[in-house]
């Protein structure tokens, strides 16, 4: 288990005003492992330094169980609201004082008022939902099988998995994998996602090496930047295909093809 990553974006840190906003801060934290958010105070440490003058010095604690996460307010006075940027507009509420609520969401963005326009926030991912193997369903529970890669076929990092794997779908051949651009020209208009940004689709590209597909791409021979998301992006394709993670059903969640006659996959073979 991996456990979940909290992100708190460039600009959000310092404290009081008194020092300067910071770099962005990643956090991996594991089953049973705790950080807490706030303003902080060399009494009062915490792990996420939110710069605002509304917002408490230990404002409240994320907390790792397992494939999810739960979230605790030490405020007396003020709510937070736990988003799913993927959802349609789903979010929850965790009033003053509560402890443990539980996130069910695979992305998370936390919200805490501020005096400000801009609310503060961070962000939570939380890669190990478990899902059952749909050919084990119905056995009993001590006997199920879960599935060895967690991918909600509705989220959008799917969606960039199926672009990434469509062409040799289509072609059943060794063409290039999609570029960046072309992922984002091929889901543009898509009812769920819109048109996302080139730099949105690499970090879809990340979190399913690193997270969902746990991939490692060797450093070989030094290549350059370029040629390892290159090398990260035939491995993720190359898993995904091999293991029958992403089939020919799953072209139907993209966008059709504009003028594609001669590019769709012949149904007579």
């Amino acid at each position: 288990m991996s456990g979940v990553v909290v992100y708190l974006p460039q600009g959000s840190g310092g404290v009081d005003g008194v020092e300067p906003c910071g770099d962005a801060v990643t956090l991996r934290l594991g089953p049973g492992e705790v950080a807490r958010f706030g303003r902080g105070s060399a009494s009062t440490p915490v792990e996420l330094r939110l710069a605002d003058a509304a917002i408490s010095r230990l404002a409240g604690e994320i907390r790792v169980t397992d494939d999810h996460w739960q979230l605790t307010n030490h405020s007396t006075t003020h709510s937070y609201l736990v988003e799913n940027p993927e959802g349609a507009g789903e979010y929850l509420r965790v009033p003053p004082r509560r402890v443990g609520a539980p996130v069910p969401f695979e992305f998370s963005r936390v919200v805490l008022p501020t005096r400000g326009d801009v609310p503060v926030s961070f962000q939570v991912f939380a890669p190990d939902h478990v899902y059952l193997d749909p050919e084990a369903m119905g056995v009993p529970w001590g006997s199920r099988t879960v599935t060895a890669y967690s991918l909600d076929e509705t989220a959008t990092y799917f969606l960039v998995l199926v672009a990434l794997c469509e062409p040799r779908l289509r072609d059943q051949s060794r063409v290039a994998v999609p570029t960046t651009p072309q992922i984002v020209e091929r889901l543009r208009g898509h009812a769920t996602c819109g048109t996302p940004t080139a730099r949105a689709i690499s970090s879809h590209i990340d979190y399913l090496a690193e997270e969902k597909l746990r991939i490692a791409v060797p450093d070989t021979h030094d290549p350059g930047k370029g040629d390892r998301r290159n090398g990260k992006r035939e491995e993720i394709v190359g898993l995904a295909l091999r293991f029958g993670l992403v089939r020919e059903e799953h072209l139907a969640l993209l966008p059709p093809l504009a003028g594609g006659g001669g590019r769709e996959r012949q149904t007579a073979r």
